[in-house]
Order: structure tokens, then C-alpha cells, then sequence
């Protein structure tokens, strides 16, 4: 359709629109000396900006599963795992107004796969991109011995971030979820130089930063040197009980460590026993800016309760279990909930997590949606 130049502003509103539904990919600051020729207030719309969605980085490990006892008559199944259960949980359970951006590599070899994964999720953010690097990814294979008791196997790997790299892909955001699904993500001095630079909330699923690779392959606990400087990295971590024997004799003598060193709650996950928190006097919920806590003894008791977890049928999959459990406790904080609420919604996506094999159409799962498959 022809416009005439009567038709001006009309052409430059629609353009001004485009724009400002970009958000944040239009490069206004480029443009500082640009102005309407008519005034803002003609068209409301581009009066009020865009506010920005909040941004949470995520880091952990793609990993190509082959698991075996899932089902006792059943062939062995590969598929997806590693971190693709976090990031379904968080698409799941992250308020509106927050997006997803990882900060993760993948090796050549499954790079398309991990990509088309991704394009499952409905909150990753448009400028969302995995690093591709020259390694084969990682390939775990799992051998159930019973529901909540497994033995693994790693071949492949891709290597972790330094700081020189991990840096730049810090900027514009607002929190960071950190799962230690190869246990090789970061090294302390990386973790130190992250809680240094970095003034979001960070959450830590400890994972296998405990665990060894044996000759073989086979992942095995092993002591975790350094605990004070690790715990002073994070404001919230998650471990389970075998975790807690790789770090202190008991979780109470854990949790004085951590709450010492700077950590706003430890949460231990007993399985199908639910959790136990151990939380600073003074800390009910997350708050955006994060506020740096005091170290050394503080002021009060501290606060602890055992959270039992929801009742749930037979177990159709537990894989994944516990990263769904933290991916939705972390989210739920994001949005504001208080520490013991975020964790019965955590129970409830874990029980949902159960139903679903696979990491595969998660989110739409956990979400409550129907899946044709």
C-alpha cells in the first residue's frame, strides 16, 4: 500500500514500535541524539518503555545418558539428561519477567541436539547461545541399583570455563543457577573470581564437584579440600546426604561452615524423606539486589526445619529428581516465595518429575500441559 508524506507519522510509529518491542537489541545508546518529529504523548505506546526481563544465567553440563535398571525388563534407553533437567525445571517454575540465558558449552559432536533441545523452552532469552567447543560432550552411563541409588560412568568431556571466558558472559544479569553436573564447570579460584565480580544471587547444586573419575570412568565420592572457600562463593547451595559425608562429618557441622562462611541457606535433600534446611537468622527469602551478608557468627539461632516431601505414586523415571527439585526451589525464590514455600513447590515438580521419562517435553510436563507424543 503507497503512503503519501501526510502518512509520516503513522510510518514512523510503526518503526518506533518494531523498536520498541525489541527491548534491549535495539542499540539505543548508538543513536543518542535521536528525536520524534512529533511528540511521544500521541502515541502511549511509545511513551512507556519496554521494561527488560530479568535475567538468570545458567550453568552446568549437556549430557547424553544411556541408562540401564530404569526399567527392570526394559532395553537401555539414551536420551537427554544433565543439566536439560534444571533448565526444564526453571522454564517450568520461573516467574514471569525472567529468562533463561546459558552459559554452557557443548561438544561439537551433539551441539545440533543440544540446540533443538533448546528450542523447547518458551523462557530462553533471544540471544541465548551455547559455546560450541572441539571435544567429544560428555556421555554418562547409568546403572540403577535402586530408585534414589545409582553408579555412573563418564567418557567424553568438555572442558570448564576459565575466568578470561566466563566473564563476558556475565553482563546484564540478574541471578546465576550453577549446577555441577561434570563437577569440572569451574575451579575454586574461577568460583572466587565469579562471587568477587558478581553481585546476584548464586545458587549451587553441588553435584559432582565430590565426585572422582576413576581410570574406568566410574564416578566415585571423594573428600572436597577447601569447604570454607567454597561455601563463601554462594548464597544458597544444595547437597544430598552423600554430598554432606564428602565435606564435614554431619550436615550441622556443615551448615556452621557454610552459614559462617557467608551462605544464606544449606539445603540437604533426603529423598523420598523430603529436605532440611539450615538458614541465617536473618534470611527468609531472596532479595534482588542481593545483600552481601555479614561473616562470622550470626546474630541468633540458626533456623532449621525438615520440610517431609509429598506423598507420590510408583516412580516411572527418577532421573533427574533432584535437579528439577533445585531448578524450582530456585525459582520460586526469584519470585519471592519464602524458604520453606519454595520448597514444597520444589517437592511437588520433583513428585510431577517422576511421571515423565526423560528430560524430553519436561517443562510442558511439569507445567501441567498435555503431551501427545
Amino acid at each position: 500500500m503507497r503512503r503519501d508524506r501526510n502518512d509520516a507519522p503513522s510510518i514512523l510509529c510503526d518503526a518506533a514500535i518494531k523498536f520498541r518491542t525489541m527491548g534491549s537489541r535495539f542499540p539505543v545508546s548508538r543513536f543518542p541524539h535521536f528525536r520524534f518529529p512529533f511528540p511521544l504523548s500521541r502515541f502511549p505506546i511509545l511513551a512507556t518503555p519496554a521494561v527488560p526481563n530479568k535475567r538468570l544465567g545458567v550453568m552446568g553440563t549437556f549430557v547424553w545418558d544411556t541408562i540401564y535398571g530404569r526399567d527392570p525388563f526394559g532395553t537401555p534407553v539414551s536420551e537427554w539428561g544433565g543439566i536439560t533437567y534444571s533448565l526444564s525445571g526453571l522454564d517450568a517454575a520461573l516467574p514471569d519477567g525472567w529468562e533463561i540465558v546459558p552459559i554452557i558449552k557443548v561438544g561439537r559432536d551433539l551441539a545440533g541436539r543440544a540446540n533443538e533441545y533448546l528450542r523447547e523452552l518458551r523462557r530462553l532469552a533471544r540471544d541465548a547461545a551455547l559455546v560450541e567447543v572441539p571435544y567429544p560432550n560428555n556421555r554418562v552411563e547409568l546403572r540403577y541399583l535402586t530408585n534414589e541409588r545409582r553408579a555412573e560412568r563418564l567418557t567424553g568431556g568438555v572442558p570448564g570455563w576459565s575466568w578470561l571466558g566466563l566473564k563476558p558472559l556475565l553482563t546484564n544479569l540478574d541471578a546465576l543457577y550453577i549446577n555441577f553436573i561434570s563437577g569440572f564447570e569451574l575451579d575454586l579460584e574461577t568460583a572466587q573470581l565469579l562471587r568477587q565480580h558478581f553481585a546476584g544471587p548464586i545458587y549451587c547444586d553441588l553435584h559432582m564437584l565430590v565426585m572422582a573419575v576413576q581410570p574406568s570412568g566410574l564416578r566415585a565420592l571423594q573428600p572436597l579440600p577447601n569447604v570454607a572457600e567454597w561455601c563463601h562463593c554462594f548464597d544458597v547451595m544444595q547437597v544430598n546426604e552423600d554430598e554432606v559425608t564428602a565435606m564435614a562429618p554431619d550436615p550441622m557441622g556443615l551448615a556452621a561452615t557454610a552459614l559462617a562462611n557467608g551462605m544464606r541457606c544449606l539445603a540437604v535433600t533426603l529423598g523420598s524423606r523430603g529436605v532440611v534446611y539450615f538458614a541465617a537468622p536473618d534470611f527468609h527469602r531472596l532479595t534482588l539486589p542481593r545483600r552481601a551478608p555479614m561473616l562470622g557468627q550470626a546474630a541468633g539461632p540458626v533456623r532449621t526445619a525438615l520440610i517431609p516431601a509429598e506423598q507420590s505414586g510408583a516412580a516411572l523415571d527418577p532421573t533427574g529428581c533432584g535437579d528439577v527439585w533445585g531448578a524450582t526451589y530456585f525459582s520460586r525464590l526469584l519470585a519471592g516465595d519464602s524458604l520453606e514455600v519454595a520448597m514444597r513447590a520444589a517437592h511437588h515438580a520433583a513428585v510431577r518429575n517422576l511421571s515423565h521419562r526423560g528430560a524430553t517435553g519436561l517443562s510442558r510436563h511439569l507445567r501441567g500441559e498435555l503431551i501427545l507424543r
